[in-house]
């Protein structure tokens, strides 16, 4: 096919750039919401490239974001990447932490193709180690505390190769092209606002992909990931009433023991008879000083479900039980959603016709087909949104050989599987717009 041959020739030649793009990236990471110089970069990249860019409240619904950080946050972020060298024309469209950005190329009638590019990076502080790759080579994070341990800035970096891409093949081409860049994955915080704002519902063939998890070596690919599980993450605070723990302990309400009464119980949530359910509190705090009845208590925790549906059967359940833990020892206690995923599958047919692409396109040495997530992703907001107006949507793992697991301070990645992705993503959006 002569399209692919095109697009395998732009590809090989941007490795070097490709690369250069991604170590920058990799240096100025910016975890969820606070992707401002990320975000620039892009919006005026695609800009520079003739896409017609939308960003801000534009793409993001305001009340479905999870888990943003303070306004004191977002503004010192927001400073911290006008530092860096963000462009200001696009810092102020972004203002409170509205870092989406959705890039659209039109080539006239035809079907419309999108893909999901996430940006943000982990709380994590990247090792100082001698021999860890980024830091011979000079592009660690210089953010504290900040780190890409998942590869999102090469998933980034991809995005903005197809973009480059397409610009070129814009007059060879038909339908209609999305790349969005979406904020906040970790903690899957972000793609609900994106979704809830519309920005896919127009699209006929949505793709997704991630380096790495179960392709764990470069030149390999899954091309049907199915299993994502549906997560909520919640924050319960508990609060009480202090009182001098021998003097007069009747007094007090005491937090500590509902936090820790609620903590157990959840442990013993029935399972769902229906498919695979999940639920973790992952930390608790409570507590003051040891001759006071503790007055507050915080429980962060996650339920997963193998469907949405027993999902909302592990939040419903949970939620009960968070209350009557308050309730049995009289305190108050408010709980916060900061993130969640909805569940699902790739499209069989889409899934099919990758598998297919994979094999004729000869890129890859080892091509993986049904593998199960057994985790949570947000793409799968986009996913659902999209089947559920008739569309497809699917979910690729590129294989990329790792120096370590995935939200590890050792974490990287080969950047060669950077062309792969490009050639794999690039040819079979190209092809959906020819073809279907």
């Amino acid at each position: 096919m002569e399209l692919d041959a095109e697009i395998m020739r732009l590809a090989d030649g941007m490795q070097e750039e490709l690369t250069r793009q991604r170590r920058d990236l990799h240096q100025h990471p910016e975890p969820g919401w606070t992707e401002f110089r990320t975000a620039s970069i892009v919006a005026k990249t695609l800009t520079e490239l003739g896409w017609e860019v939308h960003t801000g409240r534009e793409v993001m619904e305001e009340n479905a974001r999870m888990g943003v950080p303070s306004p004191d946050v977002l503004a010192r972020e927001k400073e911290r990447a006008a530092r860096e060298g963000a462009d200001p024309q696009w810092l102020d469209k972004m203002d409170g932490g509205f870092t989406g950005v959705v890039g659209v190329l039109h080539c006239g009638a035809g079907p419309v193709v999108g893909l999901r590019f996430d940006m943000d990076s982990n709380d994590v502080t990247e090792t100082d180690a001698p021999e860890h790759f980024p830091n011979r080579e000079g592009f660690a994070s210089c953010h504290p505390g900040a780190m890409h341990a998942c590869g999102h800035d090469g998933h980034t970096t991809v995005g903005l190769g197809v973009a480059r891409i397409f610009s070129a093949l814009k007059d060879r081409l038909r339908g209609t092209i999305k790349l969005v860049f979406q904020p906040a994955e970790e903690g899957v915080r972000g793609a609900r606002a994106m979704a809830e704002k519309g920005v896919v519902d127009d699209v006929d063939y949505m793709l997704g992909a991630h380096f790495g998890f179960k392709a764990k070596s470069t030149g390999s690919i899954a091309c049907s990931v199915v299993g994502f599980l549906a997560t909520s993450k919640y924050d319960a605070r508990f609060v009480g009433v202090p009182a001098h723990a021998g003097a007069a302990p009747e007094a007090g309400k005491n937090a500590v023991l509902a936090t820790a009464c609620a903590t157990l119980n959840l442990h013993a949530i029935a399972r769902h008879s229906g498919g695979a359910s999940r639920i973790n509190v992952g930390r608790m705090e409570a507590g003051s000083g040891r001759n006071v009845i503790g007055d507050k208590g915080l429980i962060t925790l996650e339920t997963r479900g193998a469907t949405s549906a027993i999902n909302h059967y592990m939040e419903t359940e949970a939620e009960r039980i968070i209350k009557a833990a308050a309730q049995m020892y009289d305190v108050q206690v408010s709980i916060e959603k900061t993130g969640g995923a909805a569940g699902g599958s790739n499209t069989p047919e889409l899934a099919a016709y990758l598998e297919h692409r994979a094999r004729e396109l000869g890129l890859f040495k080892d091509i993986m087909s049904e593998t199960n997530f057994g985790a949570s992703e947000d793409f799968s907001y986009f996913m659902e949104r999209v089947q559920q107006r008739g569309g497809q949507a699917a979910y690729m793992m590129i294989g990329a050989d790792l120096a370590a697991g995935h939200h590890d301070s050792h974490f990287n990645f080969d950047e060669r599987a950077l062309v792969y992705a490009l050639k794999m993503l690039a040819a079979c959006a190209a092809s959906l717009l020819m073809e279907k």
